[in-house]
């Protein structure tokens, strides 16, 4: 059991950022490999900026419903600065220029902290009820992993529900399936990509909250790694599909924890290794991934 919940809590936390990273590649067919970085981002707003590194205000003193809200709005900020300056001036290029962009888009915004907060990391101690743990089916499960567990399900219902039933998530639907389409029958484009980015941006502000809980450490490269396995996740679950990224990231988890738990200990150093060549032995196998979409638009 403490194996299954170690493997739901890392997959859980890889299927949020599949979800972020799929949201925005239904509506606007872009893979935005600067997503990571926005979970930076998330993570650092919690810190005012100061020369002297032991001179911090923490955001994370503050009650919880505000910091959740005050990350929230500064990922979403940067986000939609980004699509206002970059990615709307692009969005007739073609996808390497874009994906070009996105790249040095991610590293403007390593750079730009490294300028604001210092290459060394930091340590944010917040929320540390969620680090204790309690009996669960005989495990002992830290709250914070049954927190992200019931976090993704709920999210992925929500989404669900959102996006079937009601006329905006139809909207979104319309323009991830063909978005030439859905601009000639009357869907404002603008609106719908905008809604597609912040719902980006709060996953990315949720999962910023996880991992600062989960480490109490923050260094300007901390989102790069979870953006390659989401981006990973969201191969493997189908691009365009959210039920897909959930699957992927959990199948990903899956594999990490197993790898890393039933490896001997010389070899639990090549355990990325082993991930990464099961990950492409599947893709050689089912190339689109578990759940494919028709046109690589948004299915649930």
């Amino acid at each position: 059991m403490q194996l299954v919940f170690d493997a739901l809590s890392l997959g859980s936390l890889y299927a949020l950022v599949a979800l972020g990273i799929g949201l925005l590649f239904g509506v606007v067919k872009v893979v935005n490999f600067a997503y990571g970085d926005l979970i930076t981002v998330g993570a650092y707003s919690l810190i005012v900026p100061s020369l002297q590194s032991h001179a911090q205000l923490y955001v994370g003193d503050f009650p919880w419903p505000l910091v959740v809200v005050i990350v929230t709005l500064v990922v979403t900020s940067v986000a939609l600065i980004c699509d206002l300056a970059i990615f709307r001036p692009l969005r007739s290029a073609d996808g390497a220029t874009i994906m070009i962009a996105t790249f040095a888009l991610g590293y403007f915004i390593q750079n730009t902290i490294l300028i604001g907060y210092g290459g060394l990391p930091r340590i944010v101690n917040m929320w540390p009820l969620l680090t204790s743990t309690t009996d669960f089916f005989g495990a002992r499960v830290p709250q914070l992993q049954l927190l992200t567990i019931i976090l993704t399900a709920c999210l992925l219902a929500i989404f669900v529900v959102f996006l079937r039933y009601t006329a905006l998530g139809l909207e979104i639907r319309a323009a991830a399936e063909n978005f030439p389409m859905a601009r000639a029958m009357g869907i404002r484009a603008g609106r719908v990509t905008t809604i597609a980015i912040v719902m980006s941006a709060f996953l990315a502000a949720l999962v910023s909250l996880i991992l600062t809980v989960q480490t109490s450490v923050i260094g300007y490269r901390m989102g790069a790694p979870l953006m390659v396995f989401g981006f990973i996740a969201t191969i493997i679950g189908g691009m365009g599909s959210l039920l897909g990224a959930v699957v992927g990231g959990l199948a990903v988890g899956v594999l990490t924890v197993v790898a890393q738990t039933l490896l001997p200990e010389p070899l639990r150093g090549f355990r990325d290794a082993l991930v990464y060549f099961l990950i492409f032995a599947f893709l050689v196998v089912k190339p689109r991934g578990l759940i494919t979409s028709a046109q690589g638009g948004e299915r649930v």
